[in-house]
């Protein structure tokens, strides 16, 4: 049976339902497929040996996951080749491209959640009411340990970047 978390997020206000487990620090971070392509699917696997900070954002599209995927991307090549930066969302992964092309962002990678909800599930960031994943951070160690997350409460709020960076800092 999936876990239902409700009272731990909001999206203007109004109450949303989480699916999935509440992620910790010092969790092992669980596995994922994700689409990188309609065909092209990777795992966490893909990423064995490097810090990962997983950037979790609703729909490229918006202001919001806008400015925190430029964000990251601006900070990414600050980070040296031990740290990937991961953006995941439900958007097709055309749409992925085609805002990545217009945006200039060249150093973060972008994910899609779009098929199954496999992240959003196995994260505990899938929204129940709008099958988005909630905006959230999550920064991995080299050997996929949890060392920092940060699940927003409010699906339209910032996160704290300065906090995600510094613990992705504190690992290289």
């Amino acid at each position: 049976m999936t876990q239902e978390r409700t009272g731990v997020a909001t999206l203007k206000g109004n109450p949303i339902t989480l699916i999935g487990p509440e992620l910790k620090k010092g969790d092992k971070a669980p596995d994922f497929q994700l689409n990188k392509s309609l065909v092209d699917v990777v795992s966490l696997n893909d990423y064995a040996g490097k810090v990962k900070l997983i950037s979790v954002v609703p729909s490229i599209d918006t202001g919001v996951c806008d400015a925190q995927t430029r964000r990251f991307n601006e900070e990414a090549g600050k980070l040296g080749e031990n740290v990937i930066i991961l953006t995941v969302s439900v958007d097709l992964p055309f749409a992925q491209s085609r805002w990545c092309g217009a945006a200039g962002v060249d150093k973060v990678v972008l994910l899609s959640d779009y098929k199954d909800n496999n992240f959003g599930k196995a994260y505990g960031v899938l929204i129940n009411e709008l099958k988005l994943d909630m905006r959230a951070i999550f920064v991995l160690d080299a050997d996929d340990t949890i060392q920092y997350v940060e699940v927003l409460k409010e699906m339209t709020e910032h996160p704290d970047y300065d906090q995600a960076l510094n613990a992705v800092k504190a690992l290289i």
